[in-house]
């Protein structure tokens, strides 16, 4: 994944257990002014095109399944300790983020409303809406599946998009 990473322009703030959080226009804010979720949703159609080929070396039958969520919006960012310091990242935005993964499907990159609305800016990236969905702390949250990119990946399966 940290190889992924170079080609586009998203940092990596951490990664715990089996969730790894990336984010874009930090920490230099201005670096690539607008394009903050198209440069995350393109990592994540990356990633998810990638994973999908990939086999688990000692269960070679077995598929790689990661769930991806985005959600856009501002955050406040830290170092935070003084034994062992590490840039973090806090905020409404960052748990909505959190949610659109965990309440999303695997081989399915959720998107939050917040999201899908900078993406529309850029017509190539192809969304599907999801619907309300009930997300833990903030209730009901109209989302959408990131499927694809015109001139690349497409997602999941369509019958899966089309009664989700």
């Amino acid at each position: 994944m940290d190889a992924k990473l170079e080609a586009f322009d998203v940092y990596k703030v951490e990664t715990i257990g089996d969730a790894y959080m990336v984010a874009s226009g930090l920490p230099v804010p201005t670096k690539n002014r607008t394009r903050h979720a198209t440069e995350v949703a393109s990592m994540s159609l990356e990633i998810m095109s990638t994973v999908s080929e990939a086999t688990v070396p000692h269960i070679p039958q077995e598929r790689w399944k990661v769930r991806i969520g985005i959600n856009s919006g501002p955050v406040v960012a830290g170092v935070v300790g003084t034994k062992m310091p590490r840039y973090c990242l806090f905020g409404d935005t960052v748990n909505v983020a959190s949610r659109m993964e965990s309440s999303g499907k695997p081989g399915m990159i959720q998107i939050s409303s917040a999201t899908k609305e900078a993406l529309d800016a850029y017509p190539e990236f192809l969304t599907r809406e999801r619907g309300d969905m009930t997300i833990k702390g903030k209730g009901q949250m109209k989302t959408y599946w990131l499927i694809g990119h015109s001139n690349g990946y497409r997602g999941s399966t369509p019958q899966l998009l089309l009664t989700e």
